[in-house]
């Protein structure tokens, strides 16, 4: 098929790249004319483990290019697929500028029948917009063409995008026609996945409900987490046990400081959002936000209970992005954490892989190091805030002997408590009892 992949973030180049290694003729386009001269360099804008090289082979091919030229893009495709941003208001609703301004040109240039795919994550009832929107550009034509609009959320994993994306684990399509199903149907005739063909809104109500689960039992785990603490149970065990029920399931039990990233916070505030339009509060949802909201006030309250005072402490933060194997840093639990730190006077230092360029944006003045070992010398207390391999691996026998007071803070439990104390730390993870012998 011939394809034509709007918008080249994180989900349209991902998209793009995985459609073109499953034999399609594909086009990226983007009005971001830097971005677009970087993946003609075969250069990533961000980084993702896999893809930088697969889009080489196939750029080297023929199978995948890059333009900034949407209507020439849109003339030759079969399938049209929508993967701007739709970034969040300040009131909590989505942004669909770029949506609306892309269905707008599609309506303009579109020349035959087309299947137009939505990527990006939008509001249940957005469908029927660009449906509106593109008729509307075609009446002003005064043509006749047909088109279908099909939902077809993405659920990828940063850190893991190109694998779930070629090996999806199920494939949600919201339809309004049979020829859209048969288009959709021939398109992941490879993928041996569970295929759900459902309507467009059911599909689109699907990605905020499964994103708002997840973050749900992230905030149930990081409550219980604080009970536990005071209770003298062990969170890792109590998930341990939790996760062997079918019912449940092992994923995202998890207790740390806090979910992050560009999905959950945003696909939350949405989902209440239109809950609030709609008279039909969803308070479950509300409370799942004031958790982890508040999870960084106690992760930063245990510290100070453990030095008494932030002020001129140097604190030394291991791990910026909001999780290990990406450099996305948005939403992320290290900047609270650090904009607390600096309000409480500390000196901060900090570390991260592949972080660091984008928190100097942020954060002038914190002093970053290219080594983990560097950013502890000296460190009054030690937070482990993202599970890096470079920061779990790290020699901490030496690190026992740089440190200016042995305290650690594991905010995502991923180091060993009994091994750790043995050195002499003071360990503190979450959930996880001072007294504890068994630890991980």
């Amino acid at each position: 098929m011939d394809i034509t992949v709007i918008g080249a973030g994180y989900v349209g180049t991902t998209t793009a790249v995985a459609l073109a290694k499953n034999g399609n003729r594909v086009i990226l386009v983007d009005n971001n004319k830097e971005k677009i001269e970087k993946l003609n360099r075969s250069c990533l804008p961000f980084f993702e483990e896999g893809i930088e090289e697969a889009l080489l082979l196939l750029k080297s091919k023929g199978d995948l290019s890059f333009t900034t030229e949407l209507s020439k893009s849109i003339e030759v495709c079969d399938l049209l697929f929508i993967t701007v941003g739709t970034p969040s208001q300040d009131d909590g609703k989505v942004d669909l500028t770029f949506v609306k301004e892309v269905s707008r040109t599609i309506g303009k240039g579109m020349n035959r029948y087309k299947t137009i795919v939505v990527k990006s994550t939008v509001p249940v009832g957005t469908g029927d917009v660009i449906t509106e929107i593109i008729q509307e550009e075609l009446n002003k034509r005064k043509v006749g063409i047909s088109f279908d609009i099909v939902s077809n959320p993405e659920f990828l994993r940063e850190g893991k995008a190109l694998y779930d994306a070629l090996n999806p684990e199920r494939v949600v399509v919201g339809i309004g026609s049979e020829k859209a199903k048969k288009v959709m149907e021939e398109l992941y005739s490879k993928y041996h996945s569970v295929l759900l063909f459902t309507t467009v809104k059911n599909a689109e109500m699907i990605k905020y409900a499964s994103n708002a689960y997840l973050a749900m039992k992230i905030s149930y785990m990081n409550e219980l987490a604080r009970l536990s603490e005071k209770v003298g149970t062990n969170i890792l065990e109590v998930a341990k046990g939790m996760g062997m029920d079918s019912r449940i399931g092992p994923q995202f039990l998890q207790a740390g400081i806090g979910y992050g990233g560009s999905c959950f916070p945003k696909d939350i505030k949405a989902l209440t959002v239109l809950g609030h339009e709609q008279d039909s509060p969803l308070q479950i949802l509300k409370a799942v936000a004031e958790v982890n909201e508040s999870q960084i006030d106690w992760f930063i309250d245990k510290l100070i209970n453990k030095l008494g005072s932030l002020t001129h402490k140097r604190i030394a933060v291991l791990g910026l992005t909001f999780k290990p194997q990406t450099d996305d840093i948005r939403e992320a639990s290290s900047i609270k954490v650090i904009q607390k730190l600096l309000q409480n006077d500390s000196i901060v230092t900090a570390y991260d892989p592949k972080g660091t360029e984008y928190m100097k944006k942020v954060f002038s003045e914190v002093l970053y190091t290219s080594e983990p070992i560097e950013a502890v010398r000296k460190a009054d207390a030690i937070l482990v805030l993202t599970e890096w391999k470079e920061v779990v691996e790290l020699d901490w026998k030496t690190v026992k002997g740089l440190v200016n007071q042995p305290y650690i803070m594991d905010g995502r439990n991923a180091l060993n408590p009994v091994y750790i104390r043995s050195l002499g730390f003071h360990y503190s993870g979450v959930g996880i009892p001072a007294h504890d012998a068994k630890g991980c």
